[in-house]
């Protein structure tokens, strides 16, 4: 059992008293607390895969802030680096892999045989995680979506356009479709792990796929996201699901039947809109601008209150950035607009 249910309820689209809230990136360095872990592990990848810290980044959040759910600390790239292609992250670049998929041969002689063996790290952080919680808050398991880690994969790193990967799956489809394929199942299979290990929510992370045309995304990016979906379903048909999608607001009815319980927006998406053309299909996550927690007081409470309202008279919002946390963000301002959402809220729920 659950004390603090809210987030479950709310992605079945169940009566809660006030909106539920969590945030993408809530566990990070705006967080001097997460600084000075960082400082003595020495790497963003020694922290990832030492459950011990993962748990206690994990676990920082909810001594702060009345948050409605715990996330592993994590990375969607963790998958890749099991698959053998040596990650490592430099000093201000961002991540990068020593041995990146640039032709056929490369992407056919990987394999998912012992991925559960080598990402067991991540289960150990999971199951220390939800022993900590001991019940207060539903926690959330993630897993990047294959088209966004087939991104980084082939182009080695992070890029702001990617486009050596769109080269590659138009110059290549098959073996695009083939990385694909592996990386569908190897992320069905992380996620279950996950969730067996004790993650009450698993959610999906597809960052990168809008940046392809339509008739690639159409091709490659929603067939995996159902499959997995799907593979998740046929396993464990309880597990609420959640797909965030950055700039998937022209997909959005597309999305919602694939098989997951919520969407989640970023800011470009206008919410109430949003809530118009999926209906009452999925429940929706978001999605407030990170950048208003820049902003004064005034401006965040009257932000809060705009999506807040938006969504009035409506089951199924959990309220979350449209992104994750910026480094640079005061945490003073992320609990100011935890304490909006309740106070908030509330009133709005009672009225439905």
């Amino acid at each position: 059992m659950i004390a603090n249910d809210r987030l479950l309820r709310a992605l079945r689209r169940q009566p809660v008293d006030r909106t539920p809230i969590w945030l993408m990136r809530q566990a990070g360095r705006y967080l001097p607390e997460y600084r000075a872990v960082r400082a003595r592990a020495g790497s963003f990848l020694a922290m990832a895969k030492d459950p011990a810290t993962a748990c206690e980044i994990s676990l920082q959040p909810l001594r702060r802030f009345p948050l409605d759910a715990a996330i592993l600390f994590s990375d969607i790239l963790t998958v890749p680096d099991a698959l053998g292609l040596g990650l490592h992250f430099a000093e201000g670049e961002g991540p990068r892999f020593a041995r990146p998929l640039r032709d056929r041969e490369a992407i056919s002689a990987l394999t998912a045989d012992g991925l559960e063996e080598r990402l067991s790290y991540v289960a150990e952080a999971v199951r220390l995680i939800r022993r900590e919680l001991a019940g207060r808050v539903p926690l959330i398991g993630f897993a990047g979506s294959p088209l966004t880690l087939a991104c980084y994969m082939i182009e080695g790193g992070s890029s702001a356009d990617f486009a050596l990967a769109r080269a590659f799956a138009f110059a290549e489809p098959e073996a695009f479709a083939e990385l694909l394929q592996l990386l569908t199942e190897a992320t069905t299979r992380y996620l279950l792990m996950q969730r067996r290990a004790g993650a009450d929510v698993l959610m999906l992370f597809d960052t990168w796929g809008t940046l392809f045309p339509p008739r690639l995304y159409r091709a490659f990016a929603l067939p995996s996201l159902r499959a997995i979906a799907a593979g998740i379903r046929q396993a464990d048909p309880e597990v609420p699901l959640i797909l965030f999608g950055r700039g998937t607001g022209p997909w959005l009815e597309e999305l919602a039947g694939l098989g997951y319980d919520a969407l989640g927006l970023d800011w470009t998406v206008d919410l109430a809109e949003a809530r118009r053309r999926v209906g009452d299909r999925v429940a929706l996550q978001g999605n407030l601008d990170p950048a208003v927690l820049l902003a004064d007081p005034a401006a965040i409470e009257a932000e809060t209150e705009r999506l807040l309202t938006a969504y009035a008279g409506a089951p199924g919002h959990v309220f979350n950035l449209g992104h994750g946390v910026s480094p640079g963000i005061d945490p003073d301002r992320v609990g100011f607009l935890i304490d909006c959402v309740a106070r908030l809220s509330a009133p709005l729920h009672e009225a439905a």
